[in-house]
């Protein structure tokens, strides 16, 4: 969105023309150095002229040049002020409200930007202004929404690695990741001037290393050879982290210059003599941020005709017939837009991360990320952009990205709130999500309410992973998978696991056995640490009573089971199939009941017909026969006898008695069963 013109002091793109100044006309000298974006310069130049302009209209455009000055220096609250001045005196600028809301929206302060930009549409607006505006009311909603919504990214700044001045634009020094470079704009450097673009001192090249506690030790310059009295920063070394490619902008109190690429080799503890990378450009042109892809190829920033806009990506090759570099590729509109497009990298894994204030996102410079599109990097061709959102990314300038090769964490450069000072180096790493599965296993109460604690019950742990783990639950009936003994966790990320809990190979603390059960838990797709409750309730097995069953119902005087639009018995039998298959070692009694009407033989044959039809609806579902027995107990063991059923008051209460006899209910008789093998008779 903000078009940076070359000129925050996190960037070393710079441009700086000496200005002689002249003794008359201060306003004037003023604007020219404001020209060539030399903004420091400039801000004093405007407060010296203006109690010397004597023209009210003048004075109120210098309040407002001010403020400009102030919000390209990136000092959002200083341009607010002066600009609020600027509109006191009646300055009116179809610009100011749009100007405005980017700083607004640099201090977070979404609401009142998009305010703001409403203001800016007002009226007749230029299109860029349009735009612009539009675009910015935009950002403003989906900032709202990334701000409240943050990734789970843990940022921390570098304080060892940072000073009061600029430090920006990360990049490892070395395969083993162990030393970093960066740019910096602290005393001690090449050279000692200020830069009138910021008020800093020149930018230079530092190095760093880091200890095996991941201490970084205190920055040293580069050498002599590549630090100078110039400004060089934003340097990447190449594959082999022999050669160092980087940018410089030369400076002269007499003429403005652009910036160029270098590159340089390593000679143990110096470097040889750099080596302009010739693009053919004049040196009032941009060429800065270079990404080495090989000897041949590099992709850079620069602002040369035929971009999008502001400043572009751009790539360009070197021809080895001819000798020279190009003709250089812009990055096209998908990537680049009207406004800035900087600081580029691309990741091992040929994802290309860059900044930008053109698009929808928090404030200033925003980091996106390209994903590479097919295997072939020099193919130059990647996916649409995407935001990496806060906590990366804030309503701040945020920019100049890596990665640890492949691992979730890396460094990044911004200038939000609460650094140590202009722009400060930040680390980000992705903490591993933290799960936990805990329960209690207890008894099935038949009558309803709150069972026993189990202790001695055994709780397997399988997951998808390949993972195993067991243990047994303790005399309050608790298990919990946490941590291991090597103090890696059980429960992982992306991650389904199978709950298998069991007291069929031995007693539970109670002595008695019970049916074994399974629950499900993943953590696929989870983003947020969990602790999993898994509670268990286990059916008795040895203990004397029947295990009940849900209700299966058969047409009266027959064996079919019931299936119509209110009742399935299929479904009922469900429950069963689902204890033989999770207890796949007991043999069981299916026995069947009837209600005490119709003759004792003519129940006792029903019943049986009606066992087995159970029993065979079982085996087509895969359960083998011989792990079944059915029993027909007819009517000779009701739960409700004729008596207490005679003695119910209507007619509903004695059907209600006759239907609890009618009943198919099993037992566990063996705990030993083994399947057949493969083939013998009897399998199924």
């Amino acid at each position: 969105m903000m078009n940076l013109k070359g000129a925050i002091g996190t960037l070393c793109i710079m441009l700086f023309a000496g200005i002689a100044f002249g003794q008359k006309n201060f306003t004037q000298e003023a604007d020219l150095t404001f020209q060539v974006q030399s903004y420091y310069a400039a801000l004093d130049a405007y407060k010296k002229a203006y109690p010397k302009e004597k023209d009210n209209e003048e004075k109120a455009r210098i309040l407002y040049q001010v403020g400009e000055c102030h919000r390209l220096l990136q000092q959002p609250d200083q341009a607010l002020l002066w600009y609020q001045k600027a509109e006191a005196a009646e300055y009116k600028n179809p610009e100011m409200e749009l100007h405005s809301g980017l700083c607004l929206m640099k201090q977070g302060d979404y609401e009142g930007a998009m305010a703001k930009f409403r203001g800016a549409l007002s009226g007749s607006p230029t299109s860029a202004i349009k735009a612009e505006a539009e675009l910015g009311i935009k950002a403003c909603e989906e900032a709202v929404i990334m701000a409240k919504n943050p990734g789970r990214y843990l940022i921390k700044n570098e304080v060892q690695l940072n000073t009061k001045y600029y430090e920006f634009s990360p990049y490892f020094a070395d395969k083993k990741l162990e030393s970093l470079i960066f740019t910096s704009t602290r005393p001690a450097g090449g050279g000692n001037n200020l830069d009138p673009i910021s008020g800093e001192g020149f930018s230079d090249i530092y190095i760093t290393e880091r200890d095996p506690k991941g201490k970084w030790s205190s920055p040293r310059p580069l050498s002599d050879v590549v630090n100078t009295v110039a400004n060089e920063g934003s340097a990447v070394f190449d594959d082999k982290y022999s050669e160092l490619y980087y940018t410089k902008c030369d400076y002269d109190e007499k003429k403005a210059f652009g910036c160029q690429i270098y590159k340089t080799r390593q000679q143990g503890q110096t470097f040889a003599e750099p080596e302009l990378l010739d693009f053919g450009i004049d040196d009032t042109t941009v060429a800065a941020h270079p990404v080495f892809i090989d000897d041949d190829l590099i992709l850079y920033v620069s602002d040369i005709r035929g971009g999008q806009g502001g400043k572009d990506l751009w790539y360009i090759r070197y021809e080895k017939k001819t000798k020279i570099w190009g003709p250089p590729v812009n990055l096209g509109p998908q990537i680049n837009t009207a406004g800035d497009e900087m600081f580029p990298y691309i990741r091992e894994n040929g994802d290309l991360y860059f900044a930008s204030n053109g698009r929808v996102g928090m404030g200033g410079l925003d980091i996106y990320v390209c994903k590479m599109l097919g295997k072939d990097v020099e193919e130059m061709k990647w996916g649409k952009p995407e935001n990496l959102k806060a906590p990366i990314n804030s309503s701040s300038n945020d920019f100049g990205i890596i990665y640890e090769e492949d691992k979730d964490r890396g460094y990044f450069s911004s200038d939000r709130a609460g650094g140590k000072g202009q722009d400060d180096i930040y680390s980000f790493r992705m903490p591993p999500l933290v799960f936990k599965l805990e329960g209690t296993v207890t008894s099935l109460n038949p009558e309803g309410g709150k069972g026993e604690p189990l202790g001695n019950v055994k709780v397997k742990l399988l997951g998808t992973d390949g993972s195993v783990a067991e243990q047994k639950t303790d005399p309050s009936g608790k298990y919990d998978f946490e941590m291991k003994d090597n103090e890696d966790r059980y429960i992982l990320e992306n991650t389904s696991y199978t709950i298998e809990v069991s007291a069929t190979d031995e007693p539970a603390s109670d002595g008695q056995k019970y049916l074994g059960s399974k629950g499900q838990e993943t953590t696929i797709g989870m983003n947020e640490s969990t602790i999993f409750i898994k509670d268990f309730e286990l059916v008795c097995a040895t203990c004397e009573s029947d295990i009940k069953m849900p209700l299966v119902m058969y047409d009266l005087g027959k064996a079919d089971l019931q299936v119509n639009e209110s009742v399935n018995s299929k479904d009922s039998l469900e429950y069963l199939y689902t204890i033989l298959t999770e207890n796949p070692t007991i043999t069981i009694e299916l026995a069947a009941h009837t209600d005490t009407r119709g003759s004792d033989k003519a129940n006792q044959v029903l019943s049986q017909r009606r066992a087995e039809t159970c029993v065979n609806y079982l085996a087509e579902k895969g359960i083998d026969l011989s792990r079944m027995t059915p029993i027909g107990y007819g009517e000779s063991r009701p739960i409700v006898t004729d008596t207490q059923i005679a003695a119910m008051a209507t007619e509903q209460e004695r059907e209600a008695g006759h239907q609890k006899n009618r009943r198919t209910v099993f037992r566990v008789l063996s705990f030993d069963y083994f399947p057949p093998a493969q083939g013998a008779e009897g399998s199924k």
